[in-house]
């Protein structure tokens, strides 16, 4: 069976692609993955074969950060927001005019076309203009529903979701109706989300229904087209857990500090600040760098700042975890039973932090409005034992990685049959 996978975004958009793209070959099948150019030798190192599909990524996210915190900041700066705004449109109507060749090409003559969420519209055209089925990977329950925001009535959550996905695809309908002009079909009436159900396709949900209670059962009707799998994580080993582990053995459990893919604007005041505030609490402080350029930043004995590390590793033995609030750093931080804060900066972030809240193992807050007495009291009030012993308790209701990757890949299996 020949499988195309098309992902875009940051690595931790990728990565549940390759997840399955590696159990799918291991299971004897023809599998291809694109992915935009700067993650084609992540791909490749993942033993997977991989074509440049799209823009680099990590300008777009860098774009997308800096957006969203002026939006957050200075909102009133209308004429900033609006030439930013901009550059994001124009580059997603590039990127989507330069991946409709590769992802058309790629795509012949396979079997099924398995998309993750970002450019998930272009994906589903295309599986639409080779009429194969088309399965898609979401590692956030995107499609409405009434348990995203648990402060609002279900109903009107729902309306807002469905209304959201009008004004996406208004947002985006001139790059839909170039693409299909190209490829030859008729034009969208209605939003891709509605398009891709009625077509039937299989929506894996690759995060665990425990982090969306009563999510499962209001999607019942869609009679297993909407399936919970888990999270997907490669859980890689690198060279640096050696000796972080042997650091974090020296010591007290530290907090651990990750910000993603997405690189922060101002990493010496990142790491002032977080050093003040581990002093404040008597906690040392493990800062996994990601996307972000530490190598100028001040020097604290009781900060460690290193590169990669594996979240399955490291994160049992810290007291806490920081972050961006990422689906894969999520669900890490619940497998390892450990309290979470998240700092969030793109728009789909503060939906989880609300459901670490709503599982009272975490809490959240913007990034931008973070600051050294709002970091101790955020960090003082997850520390508190309660949180401790709740988290452990979800831990036990995770899905494991291996069982998640094998489910995900028996899925596909059986839908292309």
């Amino acid at each position: 069976m020949k499988v195309v996978l098309a992902s875009y975004g940051g690595r931790g958009d990728v990565e549940p692609g390759v997840v399955v793209a590696r159990e799918l070959l291991r299971r004897g099948h023809d599998v291809c993955m694109a992915v935009p150019p700067n993650l084609v030798g992540f791909v490749e190192a993942a033993g997977l074969a991989a074509v440049a599909c799209g823009l680099d990524s990590q300008a777009s996210l860098d774009a997308q950060r800096k957006y969203w915190t002026c939006y957050s900041r200075t909102p009133w700066k209308i004429k900033e927001l609006n030439r930013m705004a901009r550059e994001n449109k124009e580059f997603a109507t590039q990127c989507w005019a330069e991946m409709t060749p590769t992802l058309t090409s790629v795509a012949g003559g396979a079997d099924l076309l398995l998309t993750g969420l970002i450019f998930e519209q272009p994906a589903a055209n295309v599986a639409e203009y080779h009429d194969i089925p088309l399965a898609t990977l979401h590692f956030f329950p995107v499609r409405p529903n009434g348990q995203l925001l648990p402060l609002l009535p279900s109903p009107l959550t729902r309306a807002a979701m469905t209304a959201n996905d009008w004004l996406v695809w208004r947002g985006t309908k001139n790059n839909e109706d170039a693409q299909r002009r190209e490829l030859g079909l008729p034009r969208a009436t209605n939003p891709a989300p509605r398009r891709i159900a009625e077509r039937g396709s299989l929506e894996i949900q690759a995060y665990d229904e425990v982090c969306f209670p009563g999510l499962a059962a209001e999607w019942a009707k869609w009679d297993g087209r909407r399936p919970f799998v888990g999270a997907l994580a490669m859980e890689s080993p690198t060279d640096a857990d050696d000796e972080v582990a042997s650091w974090i053995a020296a010591g007290s459990p530290p907090v651990c500090f990750g910000f993603g893919s997405v690189p922060l604007g101002s990493p010496a005041d990142t790491i002032a600040m977080i050093g003040a505030a581990c002093a404040q609490l008597g906690k040392r402080a493990l800062v996994c760098s990601g996307g972000t350029d530490f190598s100028e930043v001040p020097h604290f004995e009781h900060v460690k700042v290193v590169g990669q590390v594996s979240y399955a590793a490291i994160f049992p033995a810290c007291c806490a975890v920081v972050h961006h609030g990422g689906a894969g750093t999520l669900a890490a931080g619940l497998r390892a039973g450990v309290p979470q804060l998240i700092l969030w900066t793109l728009p789909d972030q503060p939906f989880f932090a609300a459901q670490l809240k709503r599982l009272k193992v975490g809490a959240g807050r913007r990034f931008s409005a973070t600051t050294e007495k709002s970091l101790v009291a955020d960090l003082r009030r997850i520390l508190a034992p309660q949180y401790l012993a709740r988290a452990r308790g979800i831990a036990t209701q995770m899905s494991k990685p291996a069982e998640s990757a094998a489910a995900a890949a028996a899925l596909v299996e059986n839908f292309a049959r």
